[in-house]
This record gives structure tokens, sequence and C-alpha cells, in this order.
């Protein structure tokens, strides 16, 4: 017999949002994978779940994924869990299904909580479509560009990050979407101090600077409403006449011309030799 790996969801904070599947299900498979032992404990025992514990996180070795598909090659079904919500959802979780997918082994979703609906669902945006892309990177090229993905989405976009970010976020959203960009703030969602504050980027920006969040943040953009059309490249052979009149190297020319249309630099470099 072969095992079974249950991806299952668990609360965001509060444990009643565990469904009766996901709770029968912990107590059944022998095995929890989860990415913080030391969090998934307390909710195994409050169900009465008698599992073993092992971990399974961003930082596992390929040895680590090997040892659960070894425990499901005995024929002993495991669960995999995250510290919150739903795993493989900007959660590391995704290394383990992927390994168990190539293997061949039964994966089946037992589904429950995210993060992502319970903020769209309150936020008061169109969520019949919507953006999800997760935490944004810190700095740099890739920033920049999810950003300007932000910026020009014709949906509602779903980003999460950390309380310590947020302000810091909410400017540079605010700088790239336009300060008036209408957004909400969910943090701390199913828990005692649940709160959702929506309004413009630049006033959600101001208020987090002066008042600091704490726990868990969801931030919902407003989308543009307008469909992203993207412009015609340039013709390569006149846009190369342009780039060799302003007095551009042939080298840079034929750089520029693979930049610009997408065609290969063998075919530039040879576009640009024939002019």
């Amino acid at each position: 017999m072969r095992g079974t790996l249950y991806v299952v969801a668990t609360p965001l904070g509060n444990l009643a949002d565990l469904t009766p599947r996901a709770a029968d299900t912990l107590r059944r498979v022998t095995t929890v994978a989860a990415e913080d032992t030391r969090h998934t404990r307390p909710l195994l025992t409050h169900i009465g779940s008698r599992a073993d514990l092992v971990s399974v996180h961003a930082h596992s070795s390929t040895a680590a994924l090997e040892r659960v598909i070894d425990l499901l090659a005995a024929g002993r079904d495991v669960a995999l869990v995250t510290d919150a919500g739903t795993p493989a959802v900007s959660d590391p979780g995704t290394a383990l299904v992927a390994a168990v997918r190539a293997r061949a082994f039964p994966v089946v979703s037992v589904p429950g909580p995210t993060a992502v609906a319970a903020a769209l669902a309150v936020s008061g945006f169109p969520a019949d479509r919507f953006l999800f892309l997760g935490f944004p990177p810190r700095k740099g090229p890739e920033r920049r560009r999810l950003l300007g993905l932000v910026a020009e989405a014709e949906w509602t976009v779903v980003l999460f990050e950390s309380p310590l970010r947020t302000a810091e976020l909410l400017d540079d959203l605010a700088a790239v979407c336009g300060a008036e960009r209408r957004a909400a703030v969910a943090r701390e969602l199913t828990k005692m101090f649940e709160e959702t504050r929506d309004g413009t980027l630049a006033d959600l920006a101001g208020y987090y600077r002066e008042t600091a969040p704490r726990g868990e943040v969801t931030i919902v953009v407003a989308g543009t409403g307008i469909p992203v059309t993207k412009a015609a490249p340039p013709d390569p052979e006149a846009r190369a006449r342009v780039l060799l009149a302003q007095g551009m190297s042939r080298r840079d020319v034929a750089n520029a011309l693979a930049d610009e249309t997408g065609i290969s630099r063998n075919s530039a470099y040879r576009l640009v030799n024939e002019l």
C-alpha cells in the first residue's frame, strides 16, 4: 500500500475555524509535516492527535523531503500543514507537494482557511478576478517589477507583508500606483484584535507610519479597471536606422535592438551589418 499526502489547511488564529475533516485527518495520519513543529504541537494537542511531527520548512534539505517520501512508500499517511492557513500558498510546502507528486503518490487537499480569501472577503473590493503576489521582494529590480505589476493590474491585487515593513510597502505602492489608489490592510484575521482598515494608499501609509501594525498583515489593492495593453515592438530595421543615426556603435545598436524588439542578438547583428 502507498501512503497519501494530505494538504491540510489550519486556522489563521481562531482554533474554532479548524474543520471537522481537518481535525479528523490530523488525528488519523501517522505523521504531520509542519513548517514549525513548535507552532503545530499545541494544535495537535488541542484536538488529541498523537501523530509524529517532522519539520518541513523553507530551508529543508532534499533529505528531509525524502524522509517524508519514505514514509509514504512504507504505506503511512502524512499531513502537510503550515503555521496558519493553507499550505503551499506563499509557503515552502510547495517543494514537498511537488516532490510527492513527482513520485506519483496520491495528494489530497483538505481545504479551509486562507488569508487571501479572508482579506478579499472583508475588503469590499471586487474578487471575481484577482491577482495574488505573495510577499514582495525587499529591494532591487525584482521589487520594482512586482510593484509595477500592482500599478498596472486591471484587477484587485493581494499581497502579504511583515508588520515591520508594512508602512514602507504602502509608501512604495503609493509612489507607483498613485497616492489616491484605494486599498485595505487586514491584520490579525480571525484573532482577538482583528482589524481591517481601508482608504487611499497615501492615507494608509501615513497611518501605519504612526501606528505600527502587529500580527500577520494582508494588503488588498484596488485594480485600475483598465485592461493592460502592450504596445507593439518597434520595427527592427527602422529602429536600427534611428539608433545608427544617433552615432551608436553597431554592437550597442544590435544589443538595443534585441532588448527592444525581441529578435535574437544574432539577427540584430546581421541586420545592423547589412545596414
